[in-house]
């Protein structure tokens, strides 16, 4: 089915509020197909056939480069426009166009009666929302101009506009859409992680959603609410400014590498048992005399539940885990000081992530180990491992990334000792502000797969620091492989270095520049010995 005007083969869009009409000349493609073919069904009547949709204008935003999208939104199209927010159904709901069904008529759908589309287009008064028409293919120019301008529309309502933009000057407007149309650019082009972008994604959808839903529920008291309808109506309000907030974050170019990462335990910590006494905890596939055998009496069977076993666990207890592969969301909650360790080598006791949830390894422990583990990461967006406060230690792991790496958050430490990282859409382990890390006899590889261009390829590096507050970092043995990019790179604000911008490679070109890094390490408590860095750029520093 397709938009028509009053005459017979010709489709005609205008819009509601009486401005200037387009007329569509009608071809084969406008009536959505060729006539209606009829058939004999075994009644004898007449069926209808379904015909294919005809092929839509496809869209051509997607490969004009994004200094030309700014130069098109911020330049010809909001300079100098006053910023408004109505609340509404939708963000597009107050555009309409008006619709009549082209002739002959015929749908996609096999046997819908002409009737019941009539009847349809009265109850919406033949308006439709603007952005729901898809112009089709093998129309004149008229129509190809029509298809480019609702593209153009249908981008800005989909990505750029926000309803909390109300308050914005026209200066401050344009500056904020075209921080919007880098951070869409980044997602497209690969820059920021795939699953990265899916989750900014996921929440923009979501924030809208809920938006939608407070509007609907105001709009349903029809008197003074209830003191439940207000707590009600309160509750849906502080949950739709906590995730204004966190899109915003997003949308800060400062903060936005790898995505903002929250804290994402909220469970409370128990602490050591009253008796004082310490737990293991044993999980496998199939459990023997002979396999534990060597154990206290106080050891926990809990065969092949890991979940179980985790949630049971006090400080001081550990886990051992037999060779399987498991499934446990529980490490994405780890508040107690334990010791979870693989009973055999790495590669025979492999946990794998679970794809419904955003985190895989989170930790708050003061003080958690994992041993002979092999941890692969599968549909979460969060780094593999993510250590938001206390100490966490690898010893004789291998993390295979499918997100970003391993992530150590402001005030947070780090221990990786020989292991091996690698996958990862980043850094392989990246420094927040004021963190601490020691790795020692490490391979990284495989990292900082980002689809990009080779000039924006490789920025991170296989380890990232960020400067402000300095971290802390010890290297010793570790080979970091020259499929990351460069092997360490180091995030400095621009107003902290006397450089222009970009990336910083310090080999041998100069007393000046050897004289900044030398002082840079130096600030940062940076230790590097017997490491091998195979990329001949070796360590860079990054403006931000």
């Amino acid at each position: 089915m397709a938009s028509s005007g009053p005459e017979e083969g010709a489709a005609e869009i205008e819009p509601a509020s009486g401005e200037s009409s387009h007329s569509w000349p009608a071809g084969p493609s406008v009536s959505a197909g060729p006539s209606r073919r009829p058939l004999l069904s075994s009644q004898g009547e007449e069926e209808a056939e379904a015909d294919p949709l005809p092929a839509q204008y496809p869209s051509h935003l997607g490969a004009v480069p994004g200094r030309d999208k700014v130069a098109l939104y911020c330049d010809r199209l909001l300079r100098g426009c006053k910023v408004t927010c109505k609340p509404s159904q939708s963000t597009s709901s107050h555009l309409k166009a008006s619709i009549s069904v082209a002739e002959p008529f015929s749908s996609n759908i096999a046997n819908i009666p002409r009737e019941l589309v009539d009847n349809v287009l009265d109850e919406l008064d033949h308006c439709v929302p603007l952005l729901e028409i898809y112009p089709v293919e093998g129309q004149d120019m008229v129509v190809f101009d029509i298809a480019q301008a609702l593209d153009v529309v249908r981008f800005f309502y989909d990505f750029l506009w926000r309803d909390w933009d109300d308050d914005e000057s026209c200066e401050t407007y344009t500056a904020l859409v075209e921080e919007r149309i880098k951070l869409w650019c980044d997602i497209e082009n690969g820059t920021i992680p795939a699953p990265i972008g899916q989750r900014f994604r996921k929440n923009l959808e979501k924030y809208k959603n809920m938006h939608l839903e407070l509007i609907q529920y105001q709009s349903n008291i029809k008197e003074e609410p209830t003191a439940e309808e207000a707590v009600e109506c309160w509750k849906k309000y502080y949950e739709l400014v906590m995730l204004c907030g966190l899109l915003k974050i997003w949308e800060d170019l400062r903060l936005r590498a790898h995505g903002p990462l929250t804290p994402r335990i909220l469970k409370r910590r128990r602490g050591h048992r009253d008796d004082g006494k310490a737990v293991t905890h044993i999980v496998a596939k199939t459990v023997t005399a002979e396999m534990v055998k060597d154990f206290s009496v106080e050891t926990l069977l809990q065969h092949d539940n890991l979940n179980m076993a985790l949630d049971s666990c006090y400080s001081g207890d550990s886990v051992v885990i037999f060779p399987g592969e498991y499934k446990a969301v529980n490490l994405s909650m780890l508040t107690e000081d334990i010791i979870i360790q693989g009973a055999g080598k790495p590669e025979e006791i492999v946990i794998v992530s679970e794809p419904t949830h955003e985190s895989f390894v989170v930790s708050k422990a003061q003080n958690v180990k994992l041993m002979h583990l092999t941890l692969v990461q599968q549909g979460t967006v969060d780094g593999i491992v993510v250590v938001e406060s206390g100490h966490m230690t690898f010893v004789n792991c291998i993390l295979k990334c499918e997100g970003t790496g391993v992530c150590v958050l402001t005030g947070a430490s780090l221990t990786i000792t020989n292991s091996e990282i690698t996958g990862a859409q980043g850094a392989g382990v990246e420094l927040h502000p004021g963190s601490t890390a020691i790795l020692e006899g490490n391979k990284i590889h495989h990292c900082n797969n980002f689809k990009t261009s080779e000039s924006s390829q490789g920025a991170l590096g296989g380890i990232n620091i960020k400067v402000v507050p300095v971290p802390k970092l010890k290297m010793k043995n570790n080979h970091i492989y020259s499929n990351n990019g460069y092997g360490v790179t180091i995030l400095q604000p621009t107003d902290q270095l006397s450089t222009t911008g970009g990336i910083l490679e310090f080999t041998a070109s100069g007393d000046a520049e050897e004289d900044m890094l030398s002082k840079l390490m130096h600030e940062l408590s940076l230790e590097m010995s017997s490491n091998t860095i195979d990329d001949i750029k070796g360590l860079s520093v990054v403006n931000s």
